[in-house]
C-alpha cells in the first residue's frame, strides 16, 4: 500500500524535526540554557517565598520534558541501531568466508542466539589455544591480507606500496 503525498510529507517533517531536536538537546546550547533555568528558578525561590506553585512549576516543566524526551531518545536509538545493523549486514554480506544466516539475527528467538553464542564461544576457547596473538595478528599478517584483498575485489584501487615508499 503506497503512502500518500500528505503522509509522506508529514514523515519527513517529523524526521527532520526529531533528528533537529535530537541534534540540539545533546548540543552545549541546550546544557547551558537548561543549567541557566534551573539556576533563574532557584534565585527566584526567595521571591516566590519558595512557595508550593514555585516548585511545582520546575517540577511539571521537567516532568514533561522528560516525558517528551523519552520518546526522543528512542527514536533516535531505534535509527541509531537499525543503521547499525545495515552497516554489520553489509560487513557480513561482503566478507566471503562470514556466514549470510548471521543477517538480520535480531528477529531470531533467545533460544536461537543462545545457540549461536555457544557457537561463537567454542570458536573463541579454539582460538585460545592457536599459536600467540603476535603470530596472528602481526603487521605483517595484515599487510599480506590487505593484498589478499586488493587482488580479489576489483572495486578496490592496487596502490603500488614499494613506489609510494620510494617516492617519500
Amino acid at each position: 500500500m503506497a503512502k500518500s503525498k500528505n503522509e509522506t510529507r508529514k514523515n519527513n517533517f517529523f524526521e527532520k524535526f526529531a533528528n533537529a531536536a535530537t541534534k540540539f538537546t545533546g548540543s552545549s546550547v541546550a546544557f547551558i540554557a537548561a543549567t541557566a533555568i534551573v539556576i533563574i528558578w532557584a534565585v527566584t525561590g526567595p521571591l516566590f517565598n519558595y512557595s508550593e506553585t514555585w516548585q511545582l512549576v520546575i517540577n511539571t516543566g521537567t516532568t514533561i520534558i522528560t516525558f517528551l524526551m523519552v520518546f526522543l531518545i528512542q527514536k533516535a536509538q531505534n535509527k541509531d541501531g537499525k543503521a547499525i545493523q545495515l552497516k554489520l549486514n553489509e560487513l557480513i554480506a561482503a566478507q566471503q568466508g562470514a556466514s549470510n544466516r548471521m543477517v538480520d539475527i535480531e528477529d531470531l528467538s533467545e533460544k536461537e542466539l543462545d545457540q549461536l553464542h555457544k557457537f561463537y564461544v567454542t570458536i573463541a576457547t579454539l582460538a585460545k589455544k592457536e599459536a600467540d596473538i603476535h603470530c596472528s595478528h602481526s603487521i605483517d599478517v595484515a599487510k599480506e591480507l590487505n593484498e589478499m584483498k586488493l587482488k580479489s575485489n576489483k572495486h578496490f584501487k592496487h596502490h603500488d606500496n614499494e613506489s609510494a615508499r620510494s617516492k617519500s
